[in-house]
């Protein structure tokens, strides 16, 4: 009856190692997290010296209006700080995201798409318009033709790129012409910074010539800061005064505030995790693509979408009970469900363990030594 509670509880994000935990009888701590898309190269030591120099800052309320944070954000995108809206994570910018959505006669989601989506545009009654990606053995893409779109003046679209679970990258130049066609363009770059700059697709520039474009951005998963809930949204003025009003007061607590401004100046950080990323990443695909029955799908983030003829619950239970490693089922996508699983990036030995752990599992080959 316990474990049928826990089972019907299952998780909707990824990262939830007190789940897990339970799950598998054993302590959070003794999981390798391949859940959660955060990078593995840890906290970075500037964000940990800049949150104990603020120590004392816990005595007092932080600054209403982030104003150093602001700053911060501001002179690494070359914008104003009036441009700039410092959030508890990306999932508090997504609620005000929603109410403004829920003002239009609906919205466009391309599927499968991240779960908090959901949560925000229900929020409001948000009517939702879905168009799938097409899914490819060696492809992720759009079909030929996107579904038409008719009277999109009247509505919104809602984007992740690069886009989750699939790790999709939408060139600029594809998303363009949403700027002229819909009410409101609202895209969230939560992964867009483990991207090289040249690589990075970002529209962050364009916002100063669109009031209705909205860009949201996360510091929490390249600079492995999840537990302090610290992302921003950049738009126009007006907009973020509107949202500054409906929310609670001081949403970001002060050693977030410190750490953010610190990790933003941390080039050699940046530099690293590039640098990791893409051997890591070149050796997780590898060794998944050369199981039989699983199939990784080619993409631009930190994370991989596989698709598998083994149920990706069932071998989410055995990996966690047999390994004491978490991987992200896809239950909670809908279009989806049991064909996929999704696993983040991590170091190469881990990565390898991984790789070692679903071999012997199920197809009873001795595994590689790094």
């Amino acid at each position: 009856m316990v474990n049928d509670l826990k089972q019907a509880s299952r998780p909707i994000h990824g990262g939830n190692r007190q789940w897990a935990a339970s799950m598998a009888g054993i302590s959070p701590e003794q999981i390798l997290d391949f859940s959660a898309s955060i990078n593995p190269l840890g906290t970075p030591k500037s964000a940990i010296a800049a949150i104990q120099s603020h120590l004392t800052d816990l005595g007092h309320y932080p600054d209403p209006e982030y104003t150093l944070l602001r700053e911060a954000l501001g002179k690494f995108h070359q914008l104003s700080p009036e441009w700039i809206l410092a959030g508890n994570g990306v999932a508090e910018l997504l609620t005000w995201v929603g109410r403004d959505l829920s003002q239009l006669s609906s919205t466009v989601l391309f599927t499968p798409a991240f779960t908090d989506y959901y949560r925000a545009l229900k929020t409001f009654d948000c009517q939702i318009e879905r168009y799938p990606f097409l899914l490819r053995t060696q492809d992720v893409s759009f079909d030929s033709e996107l579904p038409e779109i008719t009277n999109s003046h009247t509505k919104g679209i809602l984007i992740n790129n690069p886009h989750n679970p699939t790790g999709y990258l939408f060139t600029r130049d594809s998303i363009l012409p949403y700027l002229e066609k819909f009410a409101l363009v609202v895209i969230d770059e939560a992964f867009m910074d483990f991207l090289t700059p040249d690589q990075q697709q970002s529209l962050i520039d364009l916002v100063p010539l669109h009031p209705n474009l909205v860009i949201l951005r996360s510091l929490t998963k390249f600079y492995s800061l999840p537990a302090l809930r610290l992302g921003y949204a950049i738009a126009h003025p007006e907009r973020l005064q509107r949202w500054q009003a409906w929310r609670d007061p001081w949403c970001v607590n002060s050693l977030a505030a410190a750490a953010g401004i610190a990790v933003l100046e941390d080039v050699e950080f940046q530099q690293q995790t590039w640098a990791w990323l893409k051997s890591a990443k070149s050796q997780l695909f590898k060794g998944l693509s050369q199981i039989s029955g699983l199939n990784p799908l080619p993409n631009a983030a930190n994370y991989l979408l596989v698709q598998t003829e083994i149920a990706g619950s069932l071998l989410q239970k055995e990996l966690l009970q047999k390994d004491k490693i978490l991987i992200r089922d896809c239950l909670s996508f809908p279009e989806l469900g049991d064909r996929y699983f999704r696993v983040a990036v991590r170091l190469e030995d881990e990565n390898q363990k991984l790789i070692n752990a679903i071999r012997v599992m199920r197809f009873n080959k001795e595994p590689d030594l790094l």
